[in-house]
């Protein structure tokens, strides 16, 4: 049985709107059809009866009329409608902010010309989500006002100024009814901890490290403004491919292709924070989106205009290619998971010394071998290229790290 639609809590007018529909009702020659006309909107249907009630006065009756100049000043800006979405300017506001900041979020981490995307992206971008999700939460009659009990009363927390005060987005995302699926929450709560640690810090550039985790959260945010909204409000229309002026050279290839690292203490939030959240999520594209860009050969007219090919899984061209990826943020490990690996491996008489000796005899932690990283805890972390040198030196050495 398909389930009953429930009644939208905001299909009720305000109480300007109020103001105004007593002045049209005074000034006569409008009927009650004609008067919610200007009233309902695609995110918003009023009945009729709303207008009768007050025609005949069995509500609001302590709402005054509008007075002529409040009038004249929303009939001239009528319909009040956003052109691209149907959205209304003052009724939806909360919405069309959401859609404007990720836009400009995604323009300004697109601009050439702009040094810290990665930091301008995230603060922007949350405060989309949280435009969004307050939206959301007021259209199904959730209070996101901060409140306490304050001798017994539930009191609600202003801001110094005196204004109400909100739910930042960690509250929305942390509330039950939250409407986000439990990747695009656990890509928001990366991005927090991100902006935590960069927020007064310098923190070189980030780009290419987090960039995954910023495309999972323009396409999340695109699919659950949809979602919860409509698709008339996606940023499809809005946010297309960037064009560039150049091909990537052979020398701008290899640099994409070889293990950049993040600054320290964003290395350690990094890692501290997926250490928390289980391998499902981890590999979530809703969480970490990652394409590959592929050039090829054609020999139709009509593909050779395609400059993007996306490929599914499970194909025979999908899973050739997925095989040539390289993972950039790699696993990290610390001596004792090494050695624990080699043993479990069939070499019991590896030792931690003997790990100790390998790497030193190795010098495998000079600049530019890449064996590894120290994050900002001071300790040392292995990269699996160095698990597969130690293998190596081990299965070359089975006779005295084998059994016994």
């Amino acid at each position: 049985m398909a389930q009953e639609p429930r009644r939208n809590v905001v299909n009720k007018l305000e109480r300007w709107e109020i103001a105004i529909i007593k002045k049209m009702i005074s000034s006569g020659g409008l009927n009650d059809q004609d008067i919610l006309a200007f009233f309902t909107r695609p995110t918003r249907s009023i009945n009729h009866a709303r207008i009768s009630e007050i025609r005949n006065q069995t509500k609001h009756r302590n709402t005054l009329a509008a007075t002529q100049a409040e009038f004249d000043a929303f009939l001239a800006s009528w319909p009040q409608i956003d052109p691209a979405t149907g959205a209304h300017l003052k009724g939806d506001e909360l919405l069309l902010k959401a859609r404007e900041a990720m836009i400009q979020a995604v323009q300004g981490f697109n601009n050439p010309r702009a040094y810290f995307k990665s930091e301008t992206f995230i603060v922007i971008a949350v405060i989309a989500y949280t435009y969004l999700l307050h939206w959301y939460y007021r259209r199904n009659g959730i209070d996101i006002r901060y409140k306490r009990m304050v001798d017994g009363v539930e009191t609600v927390l202003r801001t110094r100024h005196g204004a109400d005060k909100h739910w930042e987005l960690e509250a929305c995302i942390d509330h039950a009814d939250c409407p986000l699926d439990a990747p695009s929450v656990a890509n928001l709560r990366f991005l927090i901890a991100i902006r935590h640690e960069i927020e007064h810090q310098l923190t070189n550039r980030i780009d290419d490290a987090i960039s995954a985790k910023l495309q999972a959260c323009c396409l999340n945010f695109n699919r659950s403004i949809k979602e919860l909204s409509g698709a008339q409000n996606g940023l499809d229309r809005d946010l297309a491919l960037a064009l560039q002026f150049s091909g990537i050279s052979r020398d701008q290839r290899d640099l994409l292709l070889s293990d950049t690292d993040m600054p320290a203490h964003i290395q350690a939030a990094h890692t501290a924070f997926e250490n928390g959240i289980s391998d499902e999520i981890v590999s979530d594209p809703r969480y970490s989106y990652r394409v590959a860009y592929i050039e090829q050969a054609v020999n139709s007219r009509g593909k050779a205009d395609q400059v993007v090919e996306f490929l599914r899984p499970g194909t025979e061209k999908g899973d050739h290619v997925r095989l040539a990826l390289k993972e950039v943020e790699k696993p990290k490990l610390k001596p004792g998971q090494i050695v624990a690996l080699l043993q479990q491996e069939g070499y019991p008489r590896f030792k931690a010394h003997h790990h100790t000796q390998l790497w030193k005899a190795s010098d495998a932690k000079a600049a530019g071998k890449s064996y590894g990283i120290t994050l900002a805890d001071g300790a040392w972390y292995w990269y699996p290229n160095w698990v597969d040198y130690v293998r190596t030196h081990v299965q070359a050495n089975a006779e005295q790290f084998g059994p016994a």
